[in-house]
């Protein structure tokens, strides 16, 4: 049995102080990480649900299963414990994925192995971790290639902020617009699909926003079990094609 709990890291960044922790639930019999900034939890290996479904839904929506072995480019905003990024990489048909990661130690995380997943995604060849802030590259016309400016993607899947209007800094809130969605689509091949997690039920008004921008939109509900609360509990993914 692990130490009940344990920090494996702790440092401070440009949007608060950041930690990583390992921590035993004697009632599930589980280790569980978590990441927090200051006391706000962003994620935790006990609840990957629809992390794992942004990859699935937004590459389902792309037609990874029809694509062509190693033809899609994907790019996955917000690393965290890995979970979308990896899902991405369980298809055949992603040949790049880019992550975008503003968080120095999330980065370094993944290549010393610290979490679950160990260096899964740093040992992929498919996968490069850019460390930029997502929400000022999507603005850029040059976007999230830095050796192909203006290079577009077949997805974009997103996973930073809780909800659309409930960020971890006001430094998103301009991408959560009818401009800052523009530019996003701009990054998107035609037919190309926009992913964005949100840890709420739907905002019908986001949809709507969605939908004004993209020439198709959606939002898929995400039902999981709580164990810690023994109920079912739902979050979102919003898609949007271009």
């Amino acid at each position: 049995m692990s130490f009940l709990f344990k920090e494996l890291d702790y440092r401070e960044t440009p949007i608060g102080s950041l930690s990583l922790r390992r921590r035993r639930i004697l009632s599930l019999d589980q280790d569980v990480y978590e990441i927090l900034l200051g006391e706000e939890h962003l994620m935790s290996s006990l609840f990957t649900a629809s992390e794992i479904a942004l990859a699935d839904l937004g590459l389902a929506a792309v037609g990874a299963d029809k694509a062509d072995k190693s033809s899609l480019d994907v790019v996955v905003g917000g690393l965290g414990l890995g979970y979308t990024a990896e899902a991405a990489l369980k298809q055949d048909a992603v040949g790049r994925l880019t992550v975008v990661e503003l968080l120095d130690p999330v980065v370094d995380w993944h290549l010393e192995g610290l979490l679950p997943m160990g260096t899964a995604l740093s040992d992929d060849r498919r996968c490069h971790f850019l460390r930029a802030d997502f929400f000022a590259r999507a603005a850029l016309e040059e976007g999230f290639d830095d050796e192909d400016p203006g290079k577009r993607h077949d997805a974009i899947l997103i996973d930073i902020d809780h909800t659309p209007d409930w960020r971890l800094n006001e430094g998103s809130s301009d991408f959560y617009t009818e401009a800052g969605l523009t530019a996003l689509s701009g990054k998107l091949k035609p037919g190309g699909v926009m992913g964005l997690w949100s840890d709420a039920l739907e905002d019908e008004g986001f949809t709507a926003l969605l939908g004004s921008v993209f020439s198709e939109a959606w939002a898929e509900p995400v039902t999981f079990h709580n164990p810690l609360q023994d109920k079912p509990f739902t979050q979102t993914v919003y898609l949007a094609r271009r």
